[in-house]
């Protein structure tokens, strides 16, 4: 009989369910994700940070660049200006004694009777003009002998010549001038026209085109 009930729980145990363990968690499962996250987020905000400093400096060199350029545009303006007012300072300023000695020689003249002494001295104040527009980059465009250049002549007429060359610049009504190279004033002149026949050759004259 007690065979019988060994062999009955014997039996009976074998349909009772197994023990099983309780899964353990991951060693600092979700505290390492955590704190995985607060990394990341630190990092990113140095990185904000960082790029707002930036930002911040670029935007004040942008600020002091727009202001200078700015000033730089009025003083330019304002120098243009100045030039454009006062560009002829230093001429004037050298011509001013050429005033004073034409005065002396007015003086002189209006106290005296020599002619050969007040034309002496225009000759020389003359001269003095001519130097100081030279100083300051005048030229005086020159004709005698040279052939007609539409660039800096201007015909006043043509005259027939037989002892000149044609288009040869025969004589100057008014002197041209050169300013540092570019044409200040032309010179008007007249210009040989080979003679095409007889005739009095002083008396064939005839006007010129302008250039």
């Amino acid at each position: 009989m007690v065979a019988k009930v060994k062999k009955h729980t014997a039996e009976a145990g074998e349909d009772l369910p197994k023990k099983t363990e309780a899964p353990q968690e991951a060693v600092g499962g979700p505290e390492l994700e955590l704190a995985g996250e607060t990394d990341k987020t630190e990092e990113l905000t140095v990185k904000l940070e960082e790029a707002e400093k930036k930002a911040a400096d670029n935007y004040d060199k942008y600020v002091r660049a727009v202001a200078e350029l700015d000033n730089y545009r009025k003083r330019a303006a304002r120098e243009k200006a100045e030039a454009i007012q006062y560009g002829n300072e230093n001429l004037l300023r050298d011509i001013l004694p050429l005033v004073d000695g034409m005065d002396r020689a007015l003086e002189h003249a209006c106290n005296s009777e020599d002619f050969d002494a007040f034309r002496e001295g225009l000759k020389l104040l003359q001269e003095q003009l001519l130097g100081c527009l030279q100083k300051h980059g005048v030229e005086i465009i020159d004709t005698a002998g040279k052939g007609f250049d539409p660039h800096v002549h201007e015909a006043m007429m043509q005259v027939e010549s037989a002892e000149h060359e044609e288009s040869e610049v025969v004589g100057e009504f008014e002197r041209g001038y050169l300013l540092n190279g570019r044409l200040l004033r032309p010179a008007k002149v007249s210009v040989c026209k080979r003679p095409s026949g007889g005739g009095d050759q002083e008396n064939n004259c005839e006007e010129a085109k302008n250039n």
